[in-house]
């Protein structure tokens, strides 16, 4: 694990961007966050296809901006920019480790949570970054490594409060830090914030889109 402190800064929802010595990684820019999120980036990630994690718009942004910036990702995302960025997106898929813009990276976990037993499951990854940050995307994938610190989906359509808990149980983070939290309004989160503290057995957090904080 590299030893240099990064800095996390939290943008709306499900994303995040990690930077340290200049260098710049994003984390699932989608619909539900800001217009320039992935502007900047050196390496873009997506864990999946659903648009509040892949927003085609707002990853050409950030792939027009800067020339030299690359994806990686699961197949049916990269199918869909790979004409148009040749050479600047790359498929990958659990077991798989790549350095990305000077991070290194590893890829855990296949499939999406259930939604429904109705709604066919998608495939979904989540990235292991310099085996300390690790990003789930849409699934409570537990990695045969080590966490530092989590970034939890704390609210979604596939998922409740109990089980979000359990999840924080299982990785055993030293710190768990609030992600897919659109949907979540102001007057649930106070409750989210105790059950999760008081239960989960980690330091529990969140930021406000565009804080910061250093890892």
């Amino acid at each position: 694990m590299n030893a240099s402190p990064l800095t996390l800064t939290k943008k709306t929802h499900s994303c995040v961007r990690l930077e340290r010595y200049g260098q710049s990684l994003v984390i699932d820019p989608g619909g539900f966050t800001e217009d320039d999120a992935a502007v900047g980036a050196d390496a873009i990630l997506v864990t999946h296809e659903h648009p509040d994690h892949f927003d085609e718009a707002r990853l050409r942004a950030g792939l027009d901006a800067n020339p030299a910036a690359q994806v990686w990702t699961l197949r049916s995302v990269a199918e869909r920019l790979s004409t148009a960025f040749p050479g600047r997106v790359h498929t990958v898929g659990h077991g798989d480790t790549f350095t990305a813009a000077g991070f290194d990276v590893q890829v855990h976990g296949e499939l999406h949570a259930v939604i429904h037993p109705d709604i066919p499951r998608i495939t979904n990854i989540g990235f292991l970054v310099d085996g300390s940050v690790f990003h789930p995307g849409d699934a409570l994938t537990v990695p045969d490594h080590p966490v530092d610190t989590l970034m939890l989906p704390v609210m979604a359509p596939w998922s409740k409060l109990s089980e979000v808990v359990d999840y924080v149980r299982e990785v055993k983070p030293r710190r768990a830090i609030d992600i897919h939290d659109a949907l979540l309004t102001d007057l649930a989160r106070p409750i989210y914030d105790t059950q999760i503290g008081a239960l989960g057995g980690t330091d529990h957090g969140r930021l406000t889109p565009g804080d910061a904080t250093r890892l």
